[in-house]
């Protein structure tokens, strides 16, 4: 029997005489419950043993569903005693009932099993409130045992199953009970489709979403808004953005979730113009649908569009989360701007916030591409957990990005000594930070200790890692060593990491057979093209690099262009090559004609064919 601390609970034998509780001492204990007073209004359960009182069967399952819905355990088993002291050691099926379900919301599990291993009478609520509780608990494996031993099933049996299933991830087994309730002949009902539509979602399958929407249609519960919101996120995910967009439209019903969901498609798969444009529709804005927005520019590449949106729901007083501050802070390392990464960093201290790993991290990852590597620095030292291998990943990433592989090197140490387990992403960033730093001999090192001290297998990207260090450095015998004896078909990372090794050490012929063997496995991929048509250019065989571009445009390979940033009175403009859409257009091609033209005078001949390939790679792409 557990022990109390506190002096008011304390355990007294009853009275054998037992009477009804007065109605006033009944009013008195719900009011203190009310009130949020739920100790306080226990203390009084020792007296009223004491005097040999009662109290009413629903007043004490209200006191045992207010334990279970504040999360108060010791409360819970306070009463649980009190009901045993008051002659209900073995309580009635709905007493008992409570019990589990106060249990399981408190989470444990081991209480509820025994209140329910010990009810004489069990109904079929008390089987389907074990289910749920398990279920709940992802505990799937006493979920499924309990199942099996029901002397009876019902469509909330069956339900429970389905859904536990699909939120845990397990799909196969969701859509086995699904199909075998559909097979029954005891109905089903909205919930029904709840958890199968989970499993659309999670699987991101465009005929099971289709088929599930038949069968939603068909019931007649397409009406059901949250089956409706279910169905357009699964269309979503799917990247079916018209279907998405149909059914939106017919809902007869949208509630918020609905046009967030939507938003949040169009945000995902780029289409902003369409994203803003339901955006500024929306009858009732929530947090989640702002961040979704933001996030969607600043994934695009529209930084600048990003932190504008930020400032607006700001000064709608839209109170942002942590989602919205990493957004902000990705936006703002994606244009390079230190201000603007302050000012979301200031936002986030006046916001009283306590940022997770994921926002430190955006935050260390903004200063670094931003130029002030000392104020990420400072961000990391200031993290008071520093358990989150995330964390130590963003910075020895970006002290990689800066060329201090020695710092990143010892950074990883500290990282060991803290008791921080590595994982591969660790590998990836340590390896490039001995590629930019030219430590050959300790990336070879690490690579080769990669299983034997951290029990990380090398995957692709590892291996593309490697390439690029060994290749950098001119180490080419070892280079192909490690090629032969690679354990797997080398992919595309490792195939484009030799191309950019064949660009750096000119090695023209090489380059163009792997290039052509990238351009193969990739066909859609702009970056063989790109690499092996730069490789050209800087060679001067500019017919062969408009071969390469006329092969992209008959087979509608489009390369993302770049793009650069300059900040002229507190306004970022954005410039990509061979940009015809400033409204300064004209004053700047004048003026770069004019230094293209004084820097061919004031050239060498060997200078002049350097600008030679400078200006067509600005006039080109």
């Amino acid at each position: 029997m557990p022990s109390f601390s506190s002096p008011t609970l304390t355990l007294t034998k009853p009275n054998k005489r037992l009477t009804a509780k007065p109605p006033c001492v009944v009013q008195s204990l719900l009011k203190l419950c009310s009130q949020g007073h739920l100790s306080q209004a226990l203390s009084s359960l020792d007296l009223l043993v004491q005097k040999g009182i009662r109290l009413p069967t629903k007043t004490l399952a209200f006191l045992i569903q207010q334990c279970g819905a504040t999360g108060s355990l010791r409360e819970g088993k306070w009463v649980h005693i009190h009901l045993r002291l008051t002659g209900f050691k073995h309580p009635p099926p709905f007493l008992a009932n409570h019990l589990i379900n106060m249990y399981f919301k408190c989470a444990d599990d081991v209480e509820a099993r025994r209140v329910f291993d010990k009810m004489s009478v069990r109904n079929l609520y008390s089987w389907n409130n074990m289910l749920s509780g398990y279920a709940k608990m992802r505990n799937l494996k006493e979920a499924r045992s309990l199942f099996d031993k029901m002397p009876e099933k019902d469509v909330v049996s069956w339900n429970t199953m389905v859904i536990g299933y699909a939120q845990s991830g397990v799909c196969d087994e969701a859509l086995r009970y699904y199909r075998e309730l559909r097979r029954l002949s005891i109905g089903y009902n909205e919930f029904s489709f709840a958890g199968v539509l989970t499993v659309c979602v999670k699987l991101k399958e465009l005929e099971l979403t289709r088929q599930v929407h038949g069968q939603v249609l068909v019931a007649g519960f397409l009406s059901n808004v949250v089956l409706s919101s279910s169905l357009v996120d699964a269309y979503t995910k799917c990247g079916e953005m018209g279907d998405a967009r149909r059914l939106f439209d017919n809902m007869p019903v949208r509630d918020v979730l609905a046009w967030t969901t939507l938003v949040s498609g169009y945000a995902k798969w780029g289409d902003m113009e369409s994203g803003s444009e339901l955006f500024s529709q929306m009858p009732e804005k929530n947090p989640v649908s702002w961040t979704a927005l933001i996030s969607g520019y600043a994934r695009n590449g529209l930084g600048y569009e990003a932190l504008a949106l930020f400032t607006e729901m700001m000064l709608y007083q839209v109170r942002p989360d942590q989602f919205t501050f990493s957004s902000c802070l990705c936006a703002s390392a994606s244009i390079a701007s230190l201000k603007h990464g302050k000012q979301v960093h200031a936002s986030l201290i006046r916001s009283n916030f306590r940022p997770n790993t994921i926002v430190v991290s955006s935050l260390i990852d903004m200063y670094s591409k931003c130029g002030d590597l000392g104020a990420g620095k400072r961000v990391f030292k200031l993290m008071g957990d520093k358990q989150d291998t995330v964390l130590w990943n963003t910075l020895i990433s970006a002290l990689a990005q800066h060329g201090n592989g020695i710092e990143a090197m010892q950074m990883f140490e500290d990282m060991i000594r803290s008791g921080v387990k590595p994982d591969r992403t660790t590998v990836v960033v340590i390896l490039n930070a001995c590629s930019h730093s030219g430590l050959v001999q300790e990336g070879l090192s690490f690579f080769k200790s990669m299983i034997g001290d951290h029990g990380i297998v090398p995957d692709q990207e590892h291996y593309a890692c490697l390439i690029d260090l060994l290749g950098r450095a001119g180490c080419f015998d070892e280079l192909i060593n490690q090629l032969k004896n690679m354990p797997c078909k080398a992919g595309d990372q490792v195939w484009n990491a030799l191309l950019g090794v064949c660009r750096i050490h000119g090695n023209t012929e090489l380059g163009r057979k792997v290039a052509e063997h990238l351009i193969e496995l990739e066909p859609q991929s702009s970056a063989a093209y790109v690499l092996l048509s730069s490789i050209y250019a800087e060679h001067g065989k500019w017919e062969l690099v408009e071969k390469v571009r006329q092969l992209m445009d008959e087979r509608h390979v489009r390369k993302e262009r770049a793009l650069s940033w300059i900040e002229v009175e507190n306004r970022v403009n954005a410039f990509t090559v061979s940009d015809r859409l400033h409204p300064l257009k004209e004053e700047i091609y004048s003026v770069l004609e004019q230094l293209a033209g004084q820097m061919e005078e004031d050239a060498s001949v060997p200078n002049s064919v350097r600008v030679q390939i400078l200006w067509g790679n600005i006039c080109t792409w």
